[in-house]
């Protein structure tokens, strides 16, 4: 009887009760094959979407757009519709469906959509990722770190996606990251771990015990420990170690907050350094660590920059 009805004259629960028989029929579970022909199911999934349900809906823009979830094209006859896409998608990702999202961003991409537009492309990615949809992380990620030289922070926002695909189990996004911020090593990076500070450090020199903590949480060497400004350094997902204003030396790069107790002990170091504090320059910063540390001064990690 519902296959009978007129377009949009379904209830929602009507429209949301045709939408899970397609997707049993699809899957060959609501009976032998070739119970329902492909126009038939088709048939349901157009009643369903006028109905307002937005699985269907996205159903029928990917079958409009003859595009998988996945925005690889659907194997069939047929070519594309894509304003007709692009109107049953964007009602699902009114719904919030970060599968629809994705599949506009996909479709605003292509070369041979007459509407073409990849700002828009772009914003429907983004809304698509920050619904949770990994592959649109991933996409994103890769996308901000290829524009990382055009677009000044560029590479703090491809980390932000990129973590947060990692997190979903996703191989390429934990790649990546690996590659745009290693954990560097070598003595230059472990000199920290060497040192044997006073038990007393703590009260008596309190910022110089934060700047030591953060190089042992987070492989800094000694320049970039001292000089770190770790207000204009924290981005909440990863530190930007620059010091090339104090330290023509060194290099600008970028490194991962990793867990839930890195993120606590940056909170805690960041709200010391808040409270102001007398540190000295650069080189007061080095004498005291070298006095106060109780290894010989030419132990070689303390002569390493």
């Amino acid at each position: 009887a519902l296959l009978q009805a007129p377009p949009a004259s379904l209830a929602p629960a009507e429209a949301r009760l045709l939408a899970r028989c397609a997707v049993m029929l699809q899957r060959g579970l609501g009976g032998p094959a070739g119970a329902v022909s492909p126009g038939g199911l088709l048939r349901m999934w157009e009643l369903a979407a006028a109905g307002g349900d937005p699985q269907a809906q996205l159903a029928m823009g990917l079958h409009s757009a003859r595009m998988r979830a996945d925005g690889s094209r659907a194997p069939g006859a047929g070519s594309a519709n894509f304003k007709r896409a692009t109107r049953w998608l964007a009602l699902a990702a009114g719904h919030g469906l970060p599968e629809a999202c994705y599949a506009l961003a996909c479709i605003y991409a292509k070369p041979e959509f007459s509407q073409r537009n990849i700002d828009t492309a772009r914003g429907w990615l983004e809304r698509a990722a920050g619904l949770g949809y990994r592959e649109a992380q991933l996409e994103c990620g890769l996308q901000d770190w290829r524009e990382r030289r055009e677009h000044g922070r560029k590479d703090v926002r491809a980390l932000y996606w990129l973590q947060l695909a990692a997190r979903q189990g996703c191989e390429r996004a934990t790649q990546a990251l690996h590659k745009a911020a290693p954990r560097l090593q070598g003595p230059l990076y472990k000199w920290c771990a060497a040192l044997a500070l006073p038990a007393g450090l703590a009260a008596s020199q309190p910022l110089l015990a934060a700047r030591l903590e953060l190089a042992a949480l987070f492989g800094l060497s000694r320049a970039e420990a001292l000089l770190l400004d770790v207000a204009s350094a924290d981005h909440g997902h990863c530190l930007v170690v620059d010091i090339r204003a104090s330290y023509g030396r060194s290099k600008r790069r970028l490194v991962l907050v990793e867990d839930a107790p890195q993120r606590q002990a940056l909170d805690r170091i960041g709200r010391l350094f808040a409270q102001g504090g007398q540190e000295g320059n650069y080189r007061q910063r080095l004498y005291r660590l070298k006095t106060m540390a109780q290894t010989p001064r030419s132990l070689p990690c303390l002569r390493t920059r």
